[in-house]
């Protein structure tokens, strides 16, 4: 086998072509053998093994940079640059990461997890290296999804007018994680099928000038009306246009293609774009098949594809169910995505309401201002993002939607810890941020239950509003059926005398186990679900603090601005203990492994508690 002797990018360019096309394979089946254990980004690795390969054969790393947009599609990078022996503990806790990080390796020259940044950050390396006087290359990695991003464009006008040598490399797989639609899919598709088109528009001149008398007069109008807007019909005069030179397209699987459209690259001066065509899941049939499911994966059974472990109802299924029956009461409601329509638990309404449903690509900017329009002219949209992602779009949240105060509903998922994908991802800073915007009315459901409850008052509202649920399913408490939703009103779900405990969301299930261990210590707990952070239903926590005279709070967010912070300015300190997530990026590692590292498991925080009252007893 050629990969065991693969230590670093050195070792690939001693290799020849057909023992580049043999390692392939085996950086194939090495994935996929790690990504069925492990869980991680399957498909859209699969499509970049190739690219992978020639990029290390052709470019000369760590002196030469190149910035993975996303980094999801790293993982042949990481085996080829001196982690082969690691790769086994991707995504695991202590392990390597499932996306470039630079304490990591030498090799990854940024840390990357969203899309649409690869090119403004090359082109800051490329700028630097100006700067520095130095000769080595910079290369960005984009897929097509990602170039629908606003911060993509942006950076590629910048770059066309800079001059200064730039490579992009454009991974055109007609993916992002739902397939993509919209203007730049549509570019690409046509650029993709150039011959026919050409084809197609000479026969059609053709027959347009047997019309008698005007026939030529026709064309002769379509032509220039067609001059006036071709760079937005064919990528290549476009790119080209905006001072890019512009290659390909060129098979994103065939090494040697690959590896000669590289090296003319290096030769050219100025911004260089290279269009490659790479197919998402390559040499793994199901992958092939199905991108979009094996985008990201839990660990699966290699022969059938099936999951090892069957998966529950999660939040964002519920989120998606109880929207369908919102919907079909209510024709004013619509459900938009940013390229997440099966993660966000969309494919139901996108079936059952295709006039009322609206994928906008990766562009969270745009999804949150388009909804803020929808909501000026009386429709009620409603949004689903990840909590990571929808840190993106924080200006329009506050611009476009709160400042007029437009009854958005914006779902906020993947909400508190989501695990193996690391710092990029985790969703502990939504409460703060979202805290910080007058106007913004913020909820958390404890279940299910209370999850359709808030959809429904959120629904009526007629405010801006975001509610937040966490990646999984309900937690292990199992509570009674849930009171009606009120404005700013918290929920006494347990009476107690000796201690108040105040959680929002998935915490109250929490902080439920909690009260029946302090149980067992002869602690009587009082606890209250907040429901909502904002606004807070400080005449509730108040009352119960008056009686317990010690108060705890528990969220899945971060310490500062979140429940902790709110609740301090009505609560004398030394009274109140506060359990969140400390101010850091929190690495990855599974779920419970990451509580427990930080003291948010039931264990823990009862323990925590336990070690508060002893102290406030001794005083």
């Amino acid at each position: 086998m050629f990969i065991e002797n693969i230590n670093s990018p050195e070792d690939v360019k001693k290799l020849n072509l057909k023992e580049k096309n043999i390692l392939a394979e085996e950086l194939r089946k090495m994935i996929i053998d790690t990504v069925s254990e492990n869980g991680g980004h399957l498909a859209s690795n699969l499509g970049t093994v190739e690219l992978t390969i020639a990029l290390h054969s052709c470019f000369d790393m760590p002196k030469d940079k190149i910035v993975w947009d996303v980094g999801h599609q790293t993982y042949a990078h990481k085996i080829l640059t001196g982690r082969r022996k690691k790769f086994n503990t991707l995504r695991k806790m202590g392990g390597i990461a499932g996306f470039p990080r630079t304490s990591e390796s030498e090799y990854d020259s940024f840390d990357t997890g969203h899309s649409s940044t690869s090119i403004s950050v090359a082109l800051g390396f490329a700028r630097a290296r100006d700067i520095l006087k130095k000769d080595n290359k910079v290369v960005a990695v984009i897929g097509d999804g990602a170039l629908t991003g606003g911060m993509a464009l942006e950076a590629l006008n910048d770059a066309g007018i800079s001059k200064t040598n730039l490579i992009v490399i454009l991974n055109d797989n007609e993916m992002s994680i739902s397939k993509n639609t919209g203007g730049l899919s549509m570019f690409l598709a046509k650029l993709r099928t150039k011959k026919l088109y050409i084809h197609s528009n000479v026969t059609v001149k053709n027959f347009v000038r047997k019309i008698p008398l005007i026939g030529d007069a026709i064309v002769n109008f379509v032509i220039k009306f067609k001059n006036s807007i071709k760079q937005f019909i064919i990528p290549k005069m476009y790119l080209e246009n905006i001072g890019f030179k512009y290659l390909g397209p060129v098979d994103g699987h065939d090494i040697k293609a690959l590896e000669d459209i590289f090296n003319v690259s290096k030769r050219l001066d100025g911004p260089v774009l290279i269009h490659v065509i790479t197919k998402k899941g390559k040499g793994y049939k199901l992958a092939e098949e199905n991108p979009d499911k094996y985008h990201s994966t839990s660990p699966f059974d290699i022969e059938t594809g099936e999951k090892k472990v069957k998966g529950k109802k999660d939040y964002s299924k519920a989120m998606g169910e109880i929207l369908v029956k919102l919907a079909e009461k209510d024709e004013r409601i619509v459900a938009v995505t940013a390229a997440m329509q099966d993660g966000t638990g969309l494919t139901e309404f996108a079936q059952k309401f295709p006039e009322r449903f609206f994928d906008v690509e990766i562009a969270e900017q745009h999804a949150i201002g388009m909804v803020a329009g929808m909501a000026k002219e009386g429709i009620k949209p409603v949004l689903p993002i990840y909590s990571s992602f929808l840190q993106r779009g924080y200006d329009q949240l506050v611009h476009d939607v709160a400042m007029q105060e437009l009854p958005v509903v914006i779902c906020v998922d993947r909400a508190g810890i989501v695990g193996n994908d690391g710092e990029t991802h985790q969703g502990i800073l939504d409460l703060s941020f979202l805290n910080t915007i007058p106007k913004m009315n913020i909820m958390a459901p404890k279940n299910f239950e209370e999850l359709e409850l808030m959809m429904e008052f959120a629904i009526k509202l007629d405010k801006p509003i975001a509610i937040r649920y966490p990646r999984g399913g309900e937690g292990s408490y199992k509570f009674k059926k849930s009171k009606r939703i009120k404005l700013g009103k918290a929920e006494v779900i347990r009476k107690g005398k000796d201690v108040t405990i105040l959680a929002i969301g998935k915490m109250v299930s929490y902080a439920m186990e909690v009260a029946k261990n302090l149980r067992k210590e002869e602690i009587d707990a009082e606890v209250i679900n907040a429901r909502f952070l904002k606004p807070l239903d400080v005449d509730t926590i108040k009352t119960s603090v008056d009686k317990t005279k010690k108060l705890v709070t528990i969220e899945d967010n971060i310490i500062n601005c979140g429940l902790a912070s709110c609740v301090k300015n009505i609560i004398n300190n030394e009274e109140v203990l506060s359990i969140a997530y400390p101010e850091e990026f929190i690495k990855h590692g599974s779920i419970s492994e990451i509580e427990e590292k930080y003291g948010l498991d039931v264990e823990s925080i009862t323990r925590k508690v336990e070690k508060f009252l002893e102290k406030d007893d001794a005083k």
